[in-house]
C-alpha cells in the first residue's frame, strides 16, 4: 500500500495535468493499493469536478471501486494527531487533507507518500522523520527523468 495525496490522483486521471505522464510512470512501480484519507479523497474530487465534471468523478471512484485506491479512515488519536500538526505546520499552512496523511502515516509507520505537494519536504513524521517521497526525483533535478525510469505506456 502506499499513501497518496490528493495531486497525483487528480494527475492520473487529468491527462491535461502537467504531471500526469510522471504520474502514469510512478503508478507502476507502486506497491498497490494506493491508499488516501477522507480529507485527501474529497480535495481530488473537488479538483477533478473543476477540471473534468462528472468523467473526472467517475474515474476517482473506478479506482476506489476496482481496488487500487483505498479511502482509510482515522482513528481517534490520529483526528487528534492532525490537529496538532495543523497548529505545528500552521505557517505553511497545512491543509486538512496533509494532516490526515502526516497522521495516518505515523499511525502506520509509512514514510513512503505519492505527492507532488513540496510541503512534504517540510513535514517530519513524529517530528524528526523525512518522508520517502515519490516521486523522489521531483523538484531535485528539474523535469530531467531518472534513467530507472521508462515510459511504460
Amino acid at each position: 500500500m502506499t499513501l497518496t495525496d490528493a495531486g497525483p490522483l487528480v494527475a492520473l486521471i487529468d491527462a491535461d495535468e502537467p504531471d500526469h505522464e510522471v504520474c502514469r510512470m510512478v503508478l507502476g512501480q507502486l506497491q498497490l493499493p494506493m491508499a488516501t484519507t477522507w480529507p485527501a479523497f474529497t480535495e481530488a474530487m473537488y479538483l477533478l469536478s473543476r477540471a473534468g465534471g462528472p468523467p473526472g468523478r467517475a474515474a476517482l471512484w473506478r479506482l476506489v471501486l476496482t481496488g487500487r485506491l483505498d479511502v482509510l479512515g482515522l482513528s481517534r488519536s490520529a483526528v487528534e494527531r492532525s490537529a496538532e500538526l495543523m497548529t505545528t505546520y500552521a505557517d505553511l499552512p497545512m491543509d486538512l487533507a496533509d494532516a490526515t496523511l502526516v497522521a495516518l502515516a505515523e499511525e502506520r509507520d509509512d514514510r513512503r507518500v505519492f505527492t507532488l505537494d513540496s510541503d512534504f519536504h517540510v513535514y517530519r513524521l513524529h517530528g524528526h522523520k523525512r518522508f520517502e517521497i515519490v516521486p523522489g526525483w521531483r523538484g531535485r533535478t528539474g523535469d530531467a527523468q531518472p534513467a530507472s525510469m521508462s515510459d511504460t505506456s
